[in-house]
C-alpha cells in the first residue's frame, strides 16, 4: 500500500542514530538512496539494535499477497520477537568482545571505522600465543633445528623494557655512516655489541673491526671469501673444520659454487698446506671446546665460530683474541628472526673484503633489525650493570641467569633419564671455572650428542622417528649414524614431552 513503510528481509532502517537490523540477507541495502553497511560481526538472519518506535510489519496472507498492517496483538508479538532477538544477538556481540574478562582480537568480526580501523589494544597484544596450548600426547617432535624459542618466558618477565619503535621516517637510508668501514652497520648497534662483550668478558673487544651481517651464516661465507684469493683461478681454497662439524658448514661453503674455495671435509684427514679451518667452540653438535688443529705455519686461515661462547652455555676461561670471531643475536637472546649478526676482524683489509662480500650479496643489513638488537642488547647489559635494585624496587631479570638455571635444569634431567634408560649415551660431562660468573661451572650445551647404544639400531635418527621425535642424524655431521643431534632450546612443554619418550625406551 502506498504511503505504508514495508519492513522487508533484507532492509535496514535508520532511526534516530540507530539501526534496526532484521534478517538481513545481504551485507548492503539501500534505503532513501543510501547505502548502510551491516556489522561484519553479525551473521545473516540476526538483529541487533531495535528503533523505540513501532514499525508496521508486512504478513503474508493465504492465497498470495500481503496485508500491510498486523493486528494489535500480532504486532505486539512482533514487537517482543524483535526485542527478544536484538538482546540475543546483542549477547553475541559482546561474546565476541569479550572472553575470561579480556577483549579478544576481532579476527575480521568488528565494526572498523575512522581511527580505530585495525588497531589493536595493548592487552590484545599481550594475549596469551597459541604455544600455550598443551601439545597432545602423540605429536611429533621437531628438534632438528636450533630454534631457541627456550627464551619466550624470559622476555615476557622483562616485557616493554625491551620494546622497540620505530616511526615510519626512521632508518630509511641506505647508510648508518657513509664514512665508516661497514658503512651499514648502526653506531648504536656497534656500541651495544662492545659493550656486552666486556660485560661478559668473552672477547677482545679493542683494536677489532666490527663487521654486521645477516645471522652468522653470511659472515662466515663473507670470511671465507675474504681469506680466499682470486687469483688461485681453478684451484679454490679447502675449507676444512674436524668432525663432527656443524652440518651447515658444507652446503654453506659449497652453495655458491665459488671458484675461490670449496669444502674439502674432515681436517683430521686432511693432508695439510693451505687451507681455511673452521673452529667451532664450543662446538656444534657435541659442545667441546676446540682449538684450531691445523698449522698456520703450513698457510691454515683459521675461523672462529665462537657463536655459543657465552655463560649459559660454557664456563667463560677468558677473552677470545682469534683474528676472525663470528657471533650471533640468536644464541644469545634467542631473538633467531632477527637474523643477525657481527664478526671481530683484527686484519683491516680482510674486514673491508667481508664488508665487500656484504654489500654486494644483500647491499648491507637490516637496519629495523639492528635497532631491535641494540634495545634487546642493552637490556641484557643494564642488568648487569645496572646497582641492585633497593628495598621494594623490582629487580631486573638477569638474561645468563636465567639461560644458566634451565640449561643447568635440563641437562641434569636429561642425564639422569639417559642413565636409567640403558638405550642411550652422551659425551662425558665437562666444568671448569666461569670468569663470569665466578665459580666452578659445568658446560651446558645447546644440542644434545645423543648415542643409542641398543645393539640392533644402526640409524639413531631413525630409530627416533619411530617414536615421533625428528633430531639430525650423525652422518649430517661427519660423524656416526648412531649418533643424533637434538636440540636443547625449545619450550618447556617439548623438552618435557623428549623426557618423557626417551625415558619410555629402554
Amino acid at each position: 500500500m502506498r504511503g505504508q513503510r514495508v519492513v522487508s528481509t533484507d532492509r535496514v532502517f535508520k532511526s534516530r542514530g540507530r539501526f534496526l537490523l532484521v534478517l538481513a540477507s545481504r551485507p548492503r541495502c539501500q534505503q532513501h538512496g543510501r547505502k548502510i553497511r551491516l556489522l561484519r560481526c553479525c551473521p545473516a538472519g540476526s538483529a541487533v539494535f531495535a528503533s523505540e518506535y513501532p514499525v508496521p510489519v508486512a504478513t503474508m496472507v493465504a492465497g498470495g499477497g500481503e496485508r500491510p498492517w498486523a493486528p494489535a496483538g500480532a504486532a505486539g508479538l512482533a514487537v517482543g520477537a524483535t526485542l527478544l532477538c536484538n538482546v540475543a544477538s546483542l549477547a553475541y556481540l559482546l561474546r565476541g568482545y569479550v572472553v575470561d574478562g579480556r577483549r579478544r582480537r576481532r579476527q575480521g568480526c568488528a565494526a572498523r571505522s575512522g581511527a580505530d580501523d585495525g588497531a589493536l589494544l595493548a592487552d590484545e597484544e599481550t594475549e596469551a600465543p597459541d604455544h600455550a596450548v598443551a601439545l597432545p600426547p602423540d605429536a611429533v617432535l621437531n628438534l632438528e633445528l636450533g630454534d631457541p624459542t627456550m627464551y619466550e618466558a624470559f622476555w615476557r618477565e622483562v616485557g616493554d623494557r625491551a620494546a622497540t619503535v620505530i616511526r615510519g621516517w626512521q632508518a630509511m637510508s641506505y647508510f648508518s655512516d657513509p664514512d665508516a668501514l661497514c658503512w651499514f652497520l648502526e653506531p648504536e648497534f656497534e656500541r651495544e655489541v662492545r659493550r656486552l662483550h666486556r660485560v661478559v668478558g668473552n672477547a677482545v673487544v679493542d683494536g677489532y673491526h666490527l663487521v654486521v651481517g645477516t645471522g652468522a651464516t653470511q659472515l662466515y661465507q663473507a670470511a671465507m671469501y675474504a681469506l680466499s684469493s682470486p687469483a688461485r683461478g681453478d684451484k679454490p681454497v679447502p675449507v676444512v673444520s674436524p668432525a663432527p662439524y656443524y652440518s651447515s658448514y658444507p652446503p654453506q661453503t659449497d652453495l655458491q659454487l665459488s671458484g675461490f674455495y670449496r669444502w674439502a671435509g674432515d681436517a683430521s684427514t686432511f693432508a695439510g698446506g693451505e687451507c681455511i679451518e673452521l673452529v667451532c667452540s664450543p662446538n656444534n653438535p657435541d659442545g667441546a671446546v676446540r682449538e684450531s688443529v691445523m698449522s698456520s705455519a703450513a698457510g691454515a686461515k683459521p675461523i672462529h665460530d665462537l657463536v655459543y661462547y657465552w655463560p649459559q652455555y660454557t664456563p667463560i676461561t677468558g677473552r677470545a683474541a682469534h683474528d676472525i670471531m663470528l657471533f650471533t643475536v640468536s644464541k644469545i637472546t634467542g631473538h633467531a628472526g632477527t637474523r643477525l649478526g657481527w664478526a671481530l676482524v683484527k686484519d683491516r683489509e680482510v674486514a673491508k673484503k667481508m664488508v665487500y662480500f656484504v654489500d654486494r650479496s644483500t647491499i648491507g643489513v637490516s637496519k629495523d633489525s639492528q635497532l631491535r638488537a641494540t634495545k634487546i642488547l642493552s637490556v641484557v647489559s643494564d642488568a648487569y650493570e645496572a646497582p641492585p635494585a633497593g628495598d621494594g624496587g623490582a629487580a631486573v631479570p638477569r638474561l645468563f641467569d636465567f639461560a644458566r638455571r634451565r640449561m643447568e635444569e635440563r641437562w641434569r634431567t636429561l642425564r639422569a633419564t639417559v642413565a636409567a634408560s640403558g638405550a642411550f649415551s652422551l659425551p662425558e660431562e665437562i666444568a671448569g671455572y666461569c670468569d663470569f660468573n665466578k665459580q666452578t661451572v659445568a658446560a651446558c650445551p645447546a644440542f644434545a650428542w645423543l648415542r643409542c647404544e641398543k645393539e640392533d639400531v644402526e640409524d639413531c635418527a631413525e630409530f627416533l622417528a619411530g617414536h615421533k621425535i625428528v633430531a639430525r642424524g650423525g652422518k649430517q655431521f661427519g660423524g656416526d649414524a648412531r649418533c643424533v643431534r637434538i636440540n636443547m632450546l625449545d619450550r618447556d612443554q617439548v623438552f618435557d614431552m623428549l623426557v618423557q619418550r626417551l625415558s619410555a625406551i629402554n
